[in-house]
């Protein structure tokens, strides 16, 4: 997967991705991790909610870590509203669970972490809004 280029990535993953776990979804609507997942349903992608301290959102129920997530639900994509310096063990789990894709939201970068996921054949996205992306590709025609 990893031969797809830099500009070709993030189309892809939006195309070709229709579960998304996002890791950090806060169960309340004035957090962005509420607002970006809400959006990504509402465009028809399964959310699945992963946050130690929730039980539910957007109507789907909450799972405590990734690999709890994956026992009951098939993952394509990871994302992530986590801080930067608590992304490996995210990776490490998104390439445990065989998920296709990371990526890490708006001023959320990790490079070891990206390169791991890299190297173990996802497709990572760093430091950008997974809602804006895909409003600008679905507003030229690109999804």
């Amino acid at each position: 997967m990893n031969q797809i280029s830099h500009a070709e990535r993030i189309p892809h993953i939006l195309k070709h991705t229709r579960t998304i776990a996002v890791v950090g979804l806060s169960p309340k609507p004035h957090r962005a991790s509420f607002g970006v997942s809400r959006y990504m349903q509402a465009q028809g992608y399964r959310i699945i909610p992963v946050n130690p301290n929730a039980t539910e959102a957007l109507g789907e129920k909450a799972y405590a870590t990734l690999t709890e997530a994956a026992k009951h639900e098939k993952i394509d994509l990871v994302n992530c509203f986590r801080n930067s310096e608590d992304i490996p063990p995210i990776v490490d789990e998104a390439i445990a669970i065989g998920a296709k894709a990371v990526w890490m939201q708006l001023g959320i970068e990790n490079r070891a972490a990206a390169a791991k996921a890299q190297a173990a054949g996802l497709l990572v996205v760093q430091d950008q809004c997974i809602k804006v992306d895909h409003t600008v590709l679905l507003s030229r025609g690109l999804l």
